[in-house]
């Protein structure tokens, strides 16, 4: 939970500071921009896909995993909502260009402490950081800069459908350059310093040990 809401709290800032976010939020304003669609209805159908995904990353159905994990985005798009409003209501996006830089930047440092948190507890988590471990320790062999690439890839797609689509480019900035220099150094200091007695525990099936030979 205390992941859920810091996660949550991160990305409201970086939304409404407006000075960049993590590549995911950045698609998601842009398909606001472009569509008028809800972000937090966005957030929460990328959670659902991304979901699934999941699921045939590992190659066979695992509903405990599956049902979590669309909990925690269905949650995960709520609070972001309820963030962005705050924030919006505290006249965050009115302050001085700086001051929203850093908040931006504090609102990547707050999710990379969640992404800590929440990964080593390995109970519960968001689909697409899911999906990263997935395609790190199952398919690319512990290469966690090639799984991030990949991940990437959905985002940046519809980042680009979207500009050409409604000439506008938005939710890159300085807090995006930040989020792909630092989130990995954030998340490996939160590890030893943040909750430290919380210790990774990321565990496979037999059957996803097959995968990953395979």
């Amino acid at each position: 939970m205390i992941g859920l809401l810091l996660n949550a709290f991160g990305q409201g800032l970086c939304i409404v500071g407006a000075m960049g976010s993590g590549i995911w939020t950045a698609a998601a304003i842009n398909l606001n921009a472009w569509q008028n669609w809800d972000i937090g209805i966005i957030l929460i159908i990328s959670g659902f896909l991304n979901a699934l995904t999941n699921q045939f990353l590992i190659k066979h159905i695992d509903l405990p995993r599956f049902i979590g994990e669309i909990i925690y985005a269905i949650f995960y798009g709520y609070f972001v909502n309820i963030f962005t409003w705050l924030f919006t209501t505290l006249g965050v996006g009115t302050w001085p260009v700086v001051a929203r830089g850093l908040v931006s930047c504090f609102g990547v440092v707050s999710f990379g402490i969640a992404i800590s948190l929440y990964q080593r507890a390995n109970i519960i988590m968001h689909p697409n950081d899911d999906t990263t471990n997935i395609l790190r320790f199952l398919y690319l062999r512990g290469n966690a800069t090639a799984a991030q690439m990949i991940d990437f890839v959905p985002p940046i797609v519809v980042i680009i459908i979207a500009y050409f689509s409604s000439g506008r480019l938005l939710g890159i900035n300085v807090a995006t350059i930040f989020s792909i220099l630092f989130n990995g150094v954030i998340i490996a200091w939160a590890d030893k310093h943040i909750w430290p007695q919380l210790k990774h525990n990321f565990k496979v099936s037999d059957q996803l040990e097959k995968v990953s030979q395979d």
